[in-house]
């Protein structure tokens, strides 16, 4: 992952004009809320960026929350963006392919990040780090670009998964609770395929 061509993206660009903007993030919510966790409940957004998911889980009274991201630039948007509640939020500045973490999550959250991992040694460290990241029971959920979706993202060459195709990258540690193919329109308008899956921790 580049970090350099991270930050300049959110240095750059304005919130509202980068695709994968959502106003509110009401997949990613209703997705959460659906595993029916207590507010108490560790969860990380990997690859947040200044997304309003955070923003979001905090009105719902989540009080454990991490955002990762390789950019800095992206977080100190988001804590701006945040005010005061920014210090109840815990932020991380890391490439997720080499992020240690200390104690493990009991949701993952990953919209539009796994897909930039184009090589077998990514995608192989990812998952590592998914499995010592994610408690025994714990959920990850995972976006990505559609066997019939953009090619490239921000610049930069994306790996795109059928469902089928996702599931299979995670079975080894995980076990596949649901997928499914939808569409995320993006400011300009433009449709986006993406394919969505959840997994349980074996």
């Amino acid at each position: 992952m580049d970090q350099t061509h991270w930050n300049q993206v959110y240095q750059t660009k304005a919130a509202e004009t980068v695709s994968w903007y959502e106003a509110y993030p009401q997949r990613s919510v209703d997705t959460i809320v659906s595993f029916g966790l207590s507010p108490q409940a560790r969860l990380i957004d990997v690859g947040g960026g200044d997304s309003r998911l955070v923003d979001a889980l905090l009105d719902l009274g989540f009080v454990n929350l991490t955002v990762l991201d390789i950019s800095m630039s992206a977080l100190e948007r988001a804590k701006r963006r945040l005010g005061n509640r920014a210090d109840l939020v815990s932020w991380i500045v890391a490439d997720i392919t080499s992020y240690q973490p200390d104690q493990p999550f009991d949701i993952w959250h990953d919209r539009a990040a796994f897909h930039f991992l184009t090589t077998p040694a990514e995608v192989a460290r990812y998952l590592a780090v998914a499995k010592a990241g994610i408690k025994t029971g714990g959920i990850l959920t995972v976006g990505t670009f559609a066997e019939n979706g953009p090619t490239h993202c921000s610049g930069l060459p994306v790996r795109q998964y059928a469902p089928d195709t996702l599931a299979r990258q995670f079975s080894a540690h995980f076990t596949k609770r649901h997928c499914e193919t939808t569409e995320h329109q993006t400011p300009s308008g433009a449709k986006q395929a993406f394919t969505f899956c959840q997994f349980e921790r074996k």
